[in-house]
């Protein structure tokens, strides 16, 4: 393989949790991209594993390490599907070492949204609640339908996961609700209803309800496959874009 066509760099942050080790079985899909790093947090006991006998696929020579610093020379982008917490440090880590950064984590504080502001001035950042892309086309469709029915309509957004899911509601639900908000123009109120039992990887529903009809929309994963695909997907685009603030639809604009 030539410099032309070398693959691209990746770090994987929380590489060890639910979605790390879903990346590290998905990654062989993509030969674009080559695993550089596998962060998980200081404290933990898998640290020096080989994270692919951990995730299950054949060895790759990357064992679980941290801190994230080290990880980060030479990197071409990071995938961050850690915790909230820290998270503005992470970012800023990644910025300071140039790294592109993905970071599909919910319940993000406050605090974070300064630190994303001051990294996208240097490295392409994209946040994204759901890499789902199915996901990502029911969010513009229901902003589409927020803007044409506007605050006439009443709104409920329901979502269903596994038992162990910890935020309710969850923070796709809550995007969709700030989706709908931002395109009706109007705070209107929205009804949340979360449900966590069994497996479910993740349902999503938005109904808009008017006077002698309603709209239903949905969306539904049953592969937890499904939203590593997309956050690998998204991060080879993203690796070729300029700085800037990013999400998962603006993908869709280059087709």
């Amino acid at each position: 393989m030539n410099a032309d066509t070398a693959p691209f760099n990746l770090v994987i942050i929380g590489a060890s949790g639910r979605m790390g080790r879903s990346l590290l079985q998905q990654l062989p899909r993509f030969p674009a991209l080559r695993l550089h790093g596998a962060v998980v947090s200081p404290g933990s006991g898998l640290r020096g594993r080989d994270s692919g006998e951990f995730a299950g696929t054949a060895p790759t020579g990357v064992p679980f390490t941290a801190p994230l610093e080290a990880a980060l020379p030479r990197a071409a982008i990071a995938l961050d599907f850690s915790t909230a917490a820290s998270a503005a440090e992470r970012i800023q880590l990644c910025a300071t070492a140039g790294v592109p950064l993905l970071l599909g984590i919910t319940g993000l504080g406050s605090g974070v949204s300064a630190a994303l502001t001051e990294a996208a001035r240097s490295i392409p950042v994209l946040v994204a609640a759901n890499t789902s892309f199915g996901a990502a086309v029911l969010t513009d469709l229901v902003r589409q339908a927020a803007r044409a029915l506007g605050a006439s309509f009443e709104v409920s957004v329901r979502d269903v996961h596994h038992r162990d899911k910890r935020d309710a509601p969850s923070g796709t639900a809550l995007a969709l609700g700030a989706a709908i908000q931002e395109a009706s123009g109007t705070p209107g109120q929205i009804q949340y209803t979360s449900v966590r039992d069994g497996d479910v990887v993740g349902q999503h529903e938005v109904l808009f309800l008017g006077d002698g009809e309603s709209l239903r929309l949905s969306h539904e994963a049953t592969d937890r496959s499904v939203f590593a695909r997309g956050a690998l997907r998204a991060g080879l685009w993203l690796v070729r874009q300029a700085p800037g603030r990013y999400q998962i639809s603006d993908l869709f604009k280059e087709k």
